[in-house]
């Protein structure tokens, strides 16, 4: 089962907690804090799932998460995309969905919740 995680998120502070989080739940998370280095990563490196933020400093999370879909690495349009956001608004949620995400959470994050949930998306997607 695949366990590489791709965490795109600005903010070290959070960084930091998913990294320690995931990690210790035996995912190996590759970070990156903007838009433009997260697509790089995802395509150069094989990557299982993305947790995305919406507030990146180059390019905004709904960018990212298109160009994942449209990329040309292997399973893009299946890989599991989780928006992780502060933004609550029904029109955050519409635009990511139409994006491509799979998944909406908003902050503050429920770590369990996440593990869990991220277990899922890998179990399903690796059977």
């Amino acid at each position: 089962m695949g366990r590489n995680i791709l965490c795109i998120e600005d903010n070290p502070d959070n960084m930091m907690l998913l990294k320690r989080v995931l990690e210790s739940a035996g995912f190996v998370l590759r970070q990156a804090f903007n838009g433009l280095d997260g697509l790089k990563i995802a395509e150069t490196e094989p990557i299982d799932l993305v947790l995305l933020d919406i507030n990146l400093p180059d390019i905004d999370g709904y960018e990212v998460t298109r160009r994942l879909r449209k990329a040309s690495i292997p399973n893009a349009a299946r890989l599991p995309i989780l928006v992780i956001t502060a933004n609550v608004q029904k029109r955050d949620v519409d635009e990511a969905m139409t994006a491509g995400a799979t998944e909406f959470i908003t902050k503050p994050i429920d770590i369990f919740e996440l593990c869990s949930r991220v277990e899922n998306y890998l179990s399903a997607s690796n059977p």
